[in-house]
């Protein structure tokens, strides 16, 4: 065992080995128990089982930042805390965007939570070489968080102008890459992502995709680019890798297990992304400041944040209230 000592203690990353396998156990036992025990078989996930899986994910998620507070210190938990709630809402968005999806590609809602479950392991795998190589270049050139604010910024304005703005599905140039060089069924085959069947032109069996698959690279493509803002979002909020990573990928998993509940009343929350662009303007904005003000502190920056998304969910909840709210996209 003592043989293994020191590459438990090792630094990763500016952390010890031990401390990554922790987070990386505890995903990993999430997933498997989210698979394995709780979504063995297909079946349309409710909107009170979603609320009732997400806030088990919600609750371990605290429950690990309370752990990082105690043992890394107040700053990197408020820290924790505050990466989780922005990541949480940007995070948001997606649920417009993957609900159109699911929408276009007729995915019935039993099949849904099996495309969200294999995306989040690319989620995995592509915030983790995005926040590395974040990591790596803030630590060799800082002027580089002065790129992340100028972009924040922007974002954040390109967001405010184009809040009633709604994706086209059908002319997305990565599905139409797909189409062109992929075999893909006319319709769906059960859960399948691929499969064998005899092509109609040659009669010979081939392999081809299935719809679902389509669905999931879109799914994935489109995380990738809300990482795009998210990721430079907490850059702005700590440097730290461990902090960064593991709130994102806490957030997200969270955010897919409640995607059901909020696909049902996304209407329900129009006015959300003008809070969201304010949040990455405030958050931009912050890199800047600190050569004016000096660092402004996590509280204040958890404080900003959580009263922006308070006021746009109010704000939506209030405007979208009545009968006469019916669902936008579904």
């Amino acid at each position: 065992m003592e043989h293994l000592l020191p590459f438990f203690t090792a630094d990763f990353m500016g952390k010890p080995a031990w401390i990554w396998l922790v987070f990386v156990g505890i995903v990993a036992a999430l997933l498997a128990f989210d698979l394995g025990v709780l979504h063995r078989d297909d079946h349309e996930i409710g909107v009170r089982e979603s609320l009732l899986l997400s806030a088990g994910y919600i609750s371990v998620a605290l429950l690990f930042g309370a752990w990082v507070w105690w043992f890394l210190g107040a700053q990197s938990g408020m820290d924790y805390y505050t990466g989780f709630m922005i990541e949480k809402s940007l995070s948001m968005d997606n649920v417009f965007v993957i609900a159109l999806i699911f929408s276009f590609f007729a995915i019935p809602r039993q099949y849904q939570h099996r495309v969200l479950f294999w995306g989040i392991l690319g989620v995995i795998v592509l915030r983790a070489i995005m926040i590395g190589l974040g990591a790596t270049l803030v630590s060799q050139f800082s002027w580089v968080l002065y790129l992340f604010g100028a972009f924040l910024i922007a974002t954040g304005i390109k967001m405010w102008v184009m809040a009633d703005h709604v994706p086209d599905i059908a002319n997305n140039p990565l599905l139409r890459f797909l189409k062109r060089h992929l075999r893909v069924t006319d319709g769906l085959r059960g859960n399948a992502f691929w499969l064998r069947e005899h092509d109609p032109a040659t009669g010979k069996p081939e392999r081809f995709a299935t719809p679902l698959l389509l669905a999931l690279v879109l799914v994935e493509f489109v995380d990738l680019v809300f990482a795009v803002d998210s990721v430079p979002a907490i850059f702005a909020i700590t440097t730290d890798p461990f902090i960064v990573y593991t709130s994102n990928i806490f957030a997200i998993l969270g955010l897919r297990a409640l995607y059901f509940a909020l696909a049902a009343m996304i209407h329900r929350f129009k006015y959300l992304k003008y809070a969201l662009a304010l949040v990455l303007v405030f958050i931009g904005s912050k890199i800047f400041l600190v050569g004016l003000v000096g660092k402004i502190p996590a509280v204040i920056s958890l404080s900003v944040t959580f009263s922006l998304i308070a006021g746009g969910v109010l704000v939506s909840l209030w405007k979208t209230r009545g009968p006469s709210a019916a669902p936008e996209a579904s």
